[in-house]
């Protein structure tokens, strides 16, 4: 999923507890859905970002060679200026864009 077009707000803004337990009939359900979702965001936006860093980093460390790269601190703050990974979580839920199961219910439900 592509992340820099996500429409999550960049501050946090106060969830209808309500709203959310909706889909999943249980808020500690919906908390934990969300709570993996942002890991694997989080997990996700890490590894692009250290991809693009690799570009930038020197063989040889050397005090004297180190120098600002223009490009990397414009990476850099750009991804700083994302939403937090939970606030796109939120809203990922939120739109049904996460898929989601519990198999402890899918059992529950097979043996009636």
């Amino acid at each position: 999923m592509d992340y820099k077009k996500t429409t999550a707000p960049n501050n946090t803004v106060t969830q209808n507890i309500m709203e959310l337990c909706e889909e999943t009939g249980n808020i500690y359900e919906s908390v934990s859905i969300i709570a993996k979702r942002a890991n694997q965001i989080s997990t996700d936006l890490k590894t692009e970002l250290s991809k693009k860093l690799q570009e930038f980093a020197s063989t040889t460390d050397n005090l004297d060679e180190i120098f600002e790269n223009r490009e990397q601190i414009e990476i850099s703050r750009f991804y700083e200026k994302l939403p937090k990974p939970t606030l796109i979580a939120t809203q990922e839920f939120r739109d049904g864009q996460v898929y989601y199961r519990n198999p402890a219910k899918e059992s529950e439900e097979q043996e009636l």
